[in-house]
């Protein structure tokens, strides 16, 4: 049975791109050698973060300025490395979910932190509009996608301050203009590569402006200053990520993937709506189209666990939302064909008549 795979990550990569990865895990480049065990500085890998590095910079039209560097850590230790690399008295965020919530708390150790708004008094499902950013804070803090509650900006916003990002789960899924940003980081094992990666963007001249000391190895200057080799990268989904986005140019850039994802969400969000059984839980003008949430309607509370081995035994995999809202989460990264998506609608549909 064909498997659809919708986990919120470490989820769906482009098949080609485990393909390929498993050959080079057999033998990297002809070389006799495995990826796993090949030394980070040889030529052969210094070329597959080149690459990486060089596709980055033209998918996503970042201009001169800017590293894009390759970390560990994920985006959990990047909510302690941006306060200690720019917050020198005070930060705003903007509290849109637990992961906002966590890069918050961590900020709070190294200066004063403004919560500009929150949306946490309705469980998270929507995006706040109204709100004043501190025209003396340092920088202000966004999560643009919130994986667990299904909510999503879509653009980038005019702000007072520089703005720092963690684009974890939809990097690559919308052009960015990178004149608003300092900073963009992420995990890369939602729309990228496997679990191991971190991916930082950060503007050159943004950095050295705190008065503090920084260690050395959560200092960005460090990173950028010896072209993510100060220590092993993680060099497995290095690889991978290179080939991601050899993926992602192949099929026409990061215009075709939004392309893509309007059309795969509007298809799903569009079977809620009109399913008797089942109802959105983010606000309609803020519905993510990476991470679709959904619940059975009140009156059929009872069926989820029957939908969910329904579409369990066709083939869906991953679609059991978090343990904090409930319900259903179709993760519908890049990866995802819009054929599994159809699938999922056609389960839908199916388990409807059977009601």
């Amino acid at each position: 049975m064909k498997k659809h795979n919708f986990n919120a990550g470490p989820s769906i990569l482009p098949r080609e791109v485990i393909e390929e990865t498993a050959k080079a895990i057999l033998d990297f480049n002809g070389s006799g050698l495995s990826i796993l065990e090949i030394s980070h500085r040889s030529k052969d890998f210094q070329a597959v973060v080149d690459e990486a590095e060089a596709l980055f910079k033209e998918l996503l039209n970042i201009p001169e300025g800017y590293s894009v560097l390759f970390l560990g850590g994920g985006a959990s230790l990047e909510f302690c490395m941006v306060p200690y690399n720019f917050l020198e008295k005070k930060a705003a965020y903007l509290n849109t979910g637990v992961w906002a919530k966590k890069a918050m708390k961590e900020a709070k150790g190294f200066g004063e932190v403004v919560e500009v708004a929150s949306s946490a008094d309705a469980n998270y499902t929507f995006i706040p509009k109204d709100y004043t950013i501190p025209a003396d804070a340092d920088y202000f803090h966004i999560t643009t996608n919130n994986t667990i509650y299904g909510t999503e900006l879509f653009e980038d916003l005019n702000s007072p301050v520089p703005v720092v990002a963690d684009m974890s789960s939809d990097i690559f899924s919308r052009p960015i203009d990178f004149s608003k940003y300092i900073c963009i980081y992420g995990g890369a094992q939602k729309n990228l590569a496997p679990a191991g990666l971190t991916f930082v963007i950060v503007k050159n001249d943004a950095l050295g402006k705190v008065s503090r000391y920084i260690p050395t190895m959560l200092n960005y200057q460090t990173h950028v200053d010896n072209a993510s080799m100060f220590n092993t990268p993680p060099v497995l989904p290095i690889y991978s990520a290179m080939l991601t986005l050899r993926w992602i140019k192949a099929l026409g850039g990061v215009k075709e993937m939004e392309r893509r994802a309007i059309e795969k969400a509007d298809m799903l969000y569009a079977e809620i709506d009109r399913n008797k059984l089942f109802v959105g839980t983010a606000a309609k003008e803020d519905r993510s189209r990476m991470n679709i949430c959904f619940v059975m309607a009140p009156e059929y509370k009872d069926l989820e666990a029957d939908f969910m081995k329904f579409a369990t035994e066709r083939g869906m995999v991953g679609i059991k939302g978090h343990r904090s809202v409930g319900g259903f989460r179709a993760s519908t990264y890049n990866a995802i064909p819009k054929e599994s998506v159809q699938a999922l609608i056609d389960c839908m549909q199916e388990f409807e008549k059977t009601k």
